[in-house]
């Protein structure tokens, strides 16, 4: 899982990442919306930090099926983010559930005590995030870790936890970066099939990595299209299709996500990426 790739990149049709779902037709590149939980689990919000009551997360979740997004991203450091997911889950037929994509991550943990989150990336904490992960969401289809840096990514604890995650099903791998140096590494890395990392029109650096990750067959996820809502706000603000005509300019082929958890702001941006 760490050892730097030295084969040439592979062939766009034969992607390394592996979905029971595929998001791609076989026509071309195509961009799918998906949606962070993040707010239903813990504080979080631009301009509102209030966590929903579990009825107005199941509306949410409801609400999201029902438009279409296939693509749910989660974290264990989320609060109880995944116990909500799982919540919603166990109402949805098999045929439905199977027409979804978990994503979920480890090396950021929740602290339910101090309710706050912590980094931790050793072997034994990274397995039990996972089990925790395991049993709550059952199948997951992608994992990333979490809060990555060059050293962690590098790391023996990193490579057995990955190892363990293959164990238990789960094909594909990767990470969520925050630096160019994360992301660099993390594109030579043999096995890493999925790669998150915010983009939009305030935040650029990672334009040329999302480029090579897709020429790569690995599965582009960006966050923060809206710069956590900032941009929305900012003076002049960017509009909600702005946004999202930025990111289906840039050479890639993966997932948006949109962090919401008002079903109001969900319609716009749903409206607002079909639109584009």
């Amino acid at each position: 899982m760490i050892e730097p790739s030295t084969q040439s990149a592979p062939v766009r049709s034969l992607p390394r990442w592996s979905l029971r779902n595929p998001l791609f037709t076989p026509a071309g590149r195509r961009l799918s919306l998906g949606l962070g939980l993040i707010g239903i689990g813990k504080p979080w919000g631009h301009s509102d930090d209030t966590v929903p009551s579990e009825k107005q997360v199941r509306e949410l979740l409801e609400t999201a099926f029902t438009l279409g997004i296939r693509y749910l991203d989660t974290a264990p450091s989320y609060g109880v983010s995944e116990q909500r997911l799982s919540e919603f889950l166990s109402t949805l037929t098999p045929a439905k559930r199977a027409s979804l994509t978990l994503a979920t991550k480890f090396g950021e943990h929740w602290n339910p005590d101090r309710q706050e989150p912590f980094v931790e990336h050793s072997y034994d904490i990274l397995a039990r995030s996972l089990d925790g992960s395991v049993k709550r969401l059952g199948h997951i289809d992608l994992l990333q870790l979490h809060k990555t840096t060059p050293e962690v990514l590098r790391s023996r604890d990193v490579e057995r936890a990955f190892l363990y995650a293959r164990s238990l099903g789960i094909s594909n791998l990767g990470a969520s970066v925050s630096d160019l140096d994360s992301a660099e590494l993390a594109l030579s890395l043999h096995g890493v099939s999925v790669l998150q990392f915010p983009l939009n029109p305030a935040s650029q650096q990672f334009v040329e990595t999302a480029r090579r990750a897709t020429e790569s067959g690995i599965l582009v996820v960006t966050n923060r299209p809206f710069g956590m809502g900032g941009l929305l706000y900012a003076e002049p603000p960017l509009t909600h299709q702005a946004a999202f005509e930025f990111l289906i300019r840039q050479p890639f082929d993966g997932v948006v996500l949109t962090g919401t958890k008002s079903i109001r702001h969900l319609h716009e941006n749903w409206a607002a990426f079909n639109a584009v």
